[in-house]
């Protein structure tokens, strides 16, 4: 017969299992949330994250966030944008460039527009965008990304003293449930990393 202290350790284990497993729904779920929250503010700029360009050309997420941040401006929402990425290896052109050449292309004026050229990272990202804020004396930004990525991204540009709110993609190109399932997984990883370790 099975000990009552085997027992309790069963059922240790399993309430374990099932308390992380619904704080896990919960996250997964706040995420989706948030990044669909856009309440349609203003604000003194937007910061479009960067995301791979295939030479002089983004990608299509990256189409798709520059696309955003145009939307903002054309609407009157922000007055600049800041687009931000730097080189991937071997690329002759930083993803902010190929966002600048995209953005003219739609009619943003060129004064309009703001750019760095260094960063590899998110955390990077705003970072070289707090800078370009501070030059400009700007205080307020939507942080335009993919929706299952903006719960991290304001979370870090609130952490450096930006005040920031949410502009997802209306649409994105991770359109299939799998594909959408590992982004959101993956974005539930990044999310507690910066959580516990602030990267």
């Amino acid at each position: 017969m099975r000990s009552p202290r085997w027992k309790r350790s069963l059922r240790i284990i399993l309430g374990t299992f099932l308390a992380l497993t619904l704080y896990l729904v919960y996250q997964a779920v706040s995420i989706h949330r948030f990044g669909f929250s856009d309440d349609g503010r203003s604000a003194d700029c937007a910061i479009v994250l960067g995301a791979a360009a295939y030479h002089n050309k983004p990608s299509p997420v990256f189409t798709e966030r520059i696309n955003q941040g145009i939307r903002l401006y054309k609407e009157g929402r922000v007055a600049h944008l800041i687009l931000t990425g730097g080189f991937g290896e071997g690329a002759p052109f930083a993803e902010s460039e190929v966002a600048l050449d995209h953005c003219l292309a739609h009619g943003v004026p060129r004064e309009a527009l703001l750019l760095e050229t260094t960063s590899q990272t998110t955390d990077q990202n705003l970072v070289e965008a707090k800078r370009l804020m501070d030059e400009n004396a700007w205080q307020t930004a939507l942080v335009v990304s993919d929706p299952w990525h903006l719960k991290r991204a304001v979370a870090a540009a609130k952490d450096l003293g930006i005040e920031a709110h949410p502009s997802g993609t209306i649409t994105t190109r991770y359109e299939s449930p799998k594909a959408r399932a590992g982004f959101l997984l993956r974005e539930l990883y990044f999310y507690h990393r910066y959580l516990f370790l602030g990267r």
